[in-house]
């Protein structure tokens, strides 16, 4: 076992202790979880500016009905009014 490679010796030990699978599933299931939500928040956020040359602001070009949360429980975005001024 110890000339084995690391893809080897985690088989082995797979082989060895079958319970563990379903906790590596869970593990990678989070991460990757994990990973999807960084990328919507670095993508869809209004918070977050990528080209500061053509977009120095990005939260002012957002109309009052763009739904950027996650989850929204009460507010229909579809409903709501502009009631802020134009810069």
């Amino acid at each position: 076992m110890a000339g084995a490679s690391l893809g080897a010796r985690f088989y082995q030990r797979i082989k060895r202790h079958p319970g563990i699978i379903p906790m590596i599933g869970f593990i990678c299931l989070g991460m990757g979880s994990a990973a999807l939500y960084l990328l919507r928040l670095a993508l869809r956020s209004p918070d977050v500016c990528w080209d500061r040359k053509n977009n120095p602001e990005p939260w002012n070009r957002l109309s009052p009905n763009d739904q950027y949360k996650f989850l929204a429980v009460s507010t229909d975005y579809k409903k709501l009014k502009k009631d802020r001024p134009d810069f």
